[in-house]
């Protein structure tokens, strides 16, 4: 699983529901949801 910082938790957390994305510039990502809090978690740490 893919782990990323939650902004609202202020903690890091693995992401749930991870998946693979990519920004409009074309940049590799992972955006999913905390698990704690619900609100969206992004990571560009992608492996």
């Amino acid at each position: 699983m893919a782990n990323g910082y939650c902004v609202k938790c202020k903690a890091k957390t693995e992401i749930k529901d991870a998946q693979k994305t990519k920004t409009s510039k074309g940049k590799d990502m992972m955006k999913g949801k905390c698990p704690t809090c619900g609100t969206t978690v992004c990571t560009f740490k992608v492996d």
